[in-house]
């Protein structure tokens, strides 16, 4: 406003040299200003401009004139709409999991958590927790422009899960925010479904090997065979431990190995990524590291599934190692898994890997060719095609994962608040989650695994 009225009385000596009609800036100039009005009649309007209504001030050019109050209208109009956005934009909290938040959710894991096979993706430390009235069940959100965006199934008792579903929904209709999930199970996408009145969309499918019915032998497993030993032979081992079994030093060592191999700058992962390595409080998670003449070349990370399975949270090779790393560790890990008492390991989610399955089969009609060639071209960016083709080599049993959604119209708000959730696309405001216990092991967001 000040800017404005400065307008009627700075500059009276600029621009002389052109003609008052030739000239934008043609306020700038005294004479332009019909008569000799104070200060008062200038603020009054610009204020009536700001409103759209002429004020007690008149020019000698009606040029002059017409720009003076199109230029205040635009200015009010521009202070009216930001004004009206900041104080009708949906809230969004800076979602951290609290100590205590987190201690209730590892009681409900230990209970429950062989239920869902992202289960322990709750323990997030960038997410916000519900808990139903009772304390039996609790739901993993966060709120990503104007989404209020779970994860996974919800955690605990399943005959608290209708209760939990309506304080979640009851909590996003308070802040003006969509709720939606990504990932959940039909089982619980069903319960989804009933208590929302919401619809749900097949996203993909999880890829879960059971380890008593692996093994490398037989035509189908050739390929994983054959790199598997060519990798061996080639002199390469490994280990397999729990996080309980590493000394301090050697979880430094294998965050800043994770981190120099990670593709991008930026940690990607939400709903099915921990968000962290290594770290003392996650004693139970497993560690495979490959090694080549004593020095690290690849690791894979996992986290419990209940008390017999483990979800793969990422997996990180060095880019000069040989390939047929990740093949090695994951074939090693279900070996040594019986040992461990796993009887079920989660590999990689596969993105609509049902289209891309029957898009391929003979028969397949014209529409789903071409939304497979979508998926394909999509590919380019996104491990789409890759994911599917690497889980299919152990033979898994595909389990569908769905997305919960209000409306169809919302479902673009929902791919985008996803993708920036998942760190495929930035976020407006930098996240901070709570950092870990120990302050020499540096907290990471992990992507999943990327062959």
């Amino acid at each position: 406003m000040l800017l404005v009225t400065s307008t009627f009385t700075a500059g009276a000596g600029r621009c002389a040299s052109r003609p008052l009609h030739h000239h934008p800036a043609s306020a700038l100039r005294p004479r332009a200003v019909a008569g000799h009005p104070g200060v008062a009649d200038r603020l009054e309007h610009v204020l009536l401009g700001l409103a759209g209504v002429e004020g007690p001030v008149t020019f000698t050019s009606e040029r002059v004139s017409d720009l003076v109050y199109f230029s205040l209208l635009a200015l009010g109009t521009l202070t009216a709409v930001t004004t009206l956005d900041l104080a009708l934009r949906p809230e969004r909290p800076n979602a951290v999991l609290s100590v205590d938040d987190e201690r209730r959710l590892r009681g409900l894991l230990d209970r429950h958590g062989e239920r869902d096979s992202l289960g322990y993706f709750a323990l997030r430390r960038d997410k916000s927790v519900l808990f139903s009235p009772s304390g039996k069940a609790a739901i993993a959100y966060r709120v990503v422009s104007g989404v209020m965006l779970a994860s996974g199934d919800p955690l605990g008792d399943r005959e608290a899960w209708p209760a939990v579903i309506r304080a979640f929904t009851a909590e996003a209709r308070r802040h003006a925010w969509v709720p939606a999930v990504i990932g959940c199970g039909e089982t619980a996408g069903e319960v989804w479904t009933r208590e929302t009145g919401m619809s749900a969309l097949e996203l993909g499918d999880e890829a879960v090997v059971e380890v008593a019915g692996f093994t490398l032998e037989g035509r189908a497993m050739r390929n994983v065979r054959q790199m598997v030993n060519r990798v061996e032979r080639a002199g390469h081992t490994c280990r397999v431990r729990r996080v309980a079994d590493l000394g301090d030093d050697e979880r430094v060592r294998l965050q800043q190995a994770a981190d120099a191999w990670r593709g991008t700058q930026t940690e990607r992962g939400y709903s099915m990524a921990l968000g962290r390595f290594c770290d003392p409080e996650d004693p139970a998670c497993l560690v495979v590291t490959a090694h080549r003449n004593g020095k690290l070349v690849a690791l894979q990370h996992y986290v419990p599934w209940g008390p017999h399975g483990i979800s793969l949270d990422l997996m990180r090779r060095d880019r000069a190692a040989d390939p047929g790393l990740n093949e090695l560790l994951i074939v090693k890990t279900l070996q040594a898994a019986p040992s461990l008492g796993i009887t079920q390991v989660l590999l990689n989610f596969a993105m609509f890997r049902a289209a891309l399955a029957r898009g391929e089969r003979l028969g397949a009609g014209p529409v789903l060719r071409a939304w497979r060639g979508v998926l394909l071209f999509l590919s380019h960016w996104f491990q789409i095609e890759s994911l599917y083709r690497f889980n299919a080599k152990f033979r898994p049993i595909w389990e569908p994962r769905f997305v919960v959604y209000p409306n169809a119209r919302d479902l673009p708000r929902i791919g985008v608040s996803a993708l920036q959730a998942e760190a495929f696309l930035p976020l407006t405001r930098p996240l901070r989650p709570r950092p870990a216990s120990l302050p020499l092991l540096l907290p990471h967001r992990r992507t999943r695994a990327s062959p």
